[in-house]
C-alpha cells in the first residue's frame, strides 16, 4: 500500500513538473501553455518513453481540472457583450461555427461513420480557441482594431454556440433515437435548460447571492475563503441540474462560470474568487488533464491512418477560414478582414480537446479517431500566429487595418484575458 501510494505520489509529481516545464516553454515561442502540456504527456507518456502513465489518482485530477477549467472559461464571457457585440461578431460566430459543423459531419458520413462519431467530427470542428487569438492579438498589440474586436466576439459567441450544441449531442448519445422529431426534442431541451439557467443566473442568482451575503455579514462569515466555497456550490448545483436532463457535467460549469461573472460582488472578493480558481484550474488541475489527454493519443494515425489525419486536418482548417470569410461578406468588414479574422478563427483548443475527451471516455469514438482530432487541434492552434501575422501586414501594405477610434461602434467587442 505504502509503495503504490509512493509510485502514485511521484508520477503524479513527474506530471506537474514536465507539464509546467512544457507550459513554460510552449508561452516563451508565443503558444498556449496547454500546447506543452499536451506534448509533455505525448513525449513522456506511453505513446513515446513510457515515464508517466494513467492512474485512478490522476483520472479523478484530470475530470476535476475539466470542471474548474469550464468555470473558468465561462467567467471569461460576459453576457451582457454578447448581445451587444453587433452583426460583424454575430455572422462571423454564426459562419466559424456552420461551416465547420456542417463539413465535419458529412466528412463523418461519407466515411461511413457513425451518427454519433459523425456529430462528434462537426462539433470539434466548429470548437475555437479564445486564447489563441488573445495571445495574439496581444502580442501583435491589435487590441485597438476593429478585427480584433470581431475576432473575439466572434469567439465568445462561437463557445457559447458549441457548448449549446454539445448539450444536444450529449441527450441525443444518451437517448440513441434518430428520428428527426427525438433530435428535435433533444435540441428543444438543451436550450430550454439554457434559457432556464440564463434566466435565474441574470435575474435570480444576483439577488439570492446579495441575500446571503447580507446574512454573512450579520453573522460574521463573510470572508474571502467562505465566499469562494459559496462559488463551489452554485458551480455544482449547476453542474447537478445539467446532469437531472441527462447533459454533461461540464455545460454546468461553463454556465456557472457565466453567473459569477455577473453576481455583482465585492471587487476584492470576486477578484480573489477568480485568482483562486484560476490557479486552481490553470495551475493544478487542468495541466493534469492535458498531460493526461496524451496519454490515449496514438502516434500510429501517422503511418497506419495518414490519409484520414490529413483529410480532417484540410477540412477543418479550410472550413473555419471559408464559413468566417463567407459569414462576413455581408457585414461592413471588408473582405481581407473577413479572410483575416477567419485565420483568426481557426485555432482550436480546450473546448475541442474536453468535449474530444468526453466522446473517448463515452466510448463514442476510438483512440484513433481521439487522436486524430487532438492533433487536429494542435495543428490549426499551431498555424493560428503565423498566418495572423502574414494577414495582418497584408492589411497595413493595402491600407485595410481598421482602428477602433476610426469606427467605434463597429469595433466594440469584449477583450478578456487568455481562457484556454
Amino acid at each position: 500500500m505504502v509503495e503504490s501510494a509512493s509510485i502514485d505520489l511521484l508520477n503524479l509529481l513527474l506530471v506537474l513538473t514536465l507539464a509546467w516545464f512544457g507550459g513554460i516553454l510552449a508561452e516563451r515561442v508565443g503558444y498556449p501553455a496547454l500546447m506543452g502540456e499536451l506534448l509533455a504527456g505525448i513525449l513522456f507518456g506511453p505513446a513515446v518513453l513510457g515515464v508517466l502513465h494513467p492512474s485512478e489518482g490522476l483520472e479523478v485530477f484530470a475530470e476535476l481540472g475539466v470542471f474548474l477549467l469550464m468555470i473558468y472559461v465561462g467567467m471569461e464571457v460576459d453576457l451582457h457583450d454578447l448581445f451587444e457585440l453587433g452583426p460583424q461578431s454575430l455572422m462571423v460566430a454564426l459562419g466559424g461555427f456552420l461551416v465547420p459543423f456542417g463539413m465535419g459531419y458529412l466528412v463523418g458520413d461519407l466515411l461511413g461513420m457513425t451518427i454519433e462519431q459523425s456529430l462528434f467530427i462537426g462539433i470539434a470542428m466548429a470548437a475555437t480557441s479564445l486564447a489563441t487569438k488573445s495571445r495574439i492579438l496581444v502580442d501583435l498589440d491589435l487590441l485597438d482594431t476593429r478585427i480584433a474586436g470581431v475576432l473575439l466576439g466572434g469567439a465568445l459567441l462561437s463557445d457559447v454556440g458549441v457548448m449549446v450544441v454539445f448539450a444536444g449531442i450529449t441527450g441525443f448519445i444518451e437517448t440513441g433515437d434518430v428520428t428527426p422529431l427525438a433530435i428535435a426534442t433533444l435540441t428543444g431541451e438543451a436550450l430550454l435548460y439554457f434559457a432556464a439557467a440564463l434566466l435565474f443566473g441574470d435575474r435570480v442568482l444576483p439577488h439570492l447571492w446579495e441575500l446571503l451575503e447580507g446574512w454573512m455579514e450579520r453573522h460574521e462569515f463573510v470572508d474571502k475563503t467562505s465566499a469562494f466555497t459559496v462559488a463551489l456550490v452554485v458551480a455544482l448545483a449547476f453542474a447537478f441540474f445539467a446532469a437531472l436532463v441527462e447533459l454533461h457535467m461540464i455545460i454546468g460549469g461553463f454556465i456557472a462560470g457565466l453567473f459569477l461573472r455577473q453576481a455583482q460582488l465585492d471587487p476584492d472578493i470576486y477578484d480573489h474568487m477568480y485568482g483562486v480558481i484560476y490557479d486552481l484550474a490553470m495551475g493544478f488541475f487542468a495541466p493534469i488533464f492535458f498531460v493526461s489527454v496524451a496519454f490515449d493519443l496514438t502516434l500510429g494515425v501517422f503511418t497506419e491512418n495518414l490519409p484520414l489525419l490529413v483529410l480532417i486536418l484540410t477540412v477543418a482548417f479550410v472550413s473555419k477560414i471559408v464559413g468566417s470569410w463567407l459569414f462576413a461578406l455581408p457585414t461592413k468588414l471588408s473582405w481581407r478582414e473577413g479572410l483575416v479574422i477567419g485565420f483568426g478563427m481557426n485555432g482550436r483548443g480546450t473546448v475541442e480537446i474536453v468535449i474530444v475527451s468526453i466522446a473517448l471516455s463515452a466510448g463514442v469514438i476510438g483512440q484513433e479517431l481521439f487522436s486524430i482530432l487532438v492533433f487536429t487541434a494542435i495543428f490549426t492552434t499551431t498555424l493560428v500566429p503565423p498566418t495572423v501575422k502574414w494577414g495582418v501586414d497584408w492589411l497595413e501594405r493595402a491600407g485595410d487595418l481598421v482602428f477602433i477610434d476610426a469606427e467605434p461602434a463597429d469595433a466594440e467587442g469584449p477583450v478578456g484575458p487568455e481562457a484556454d
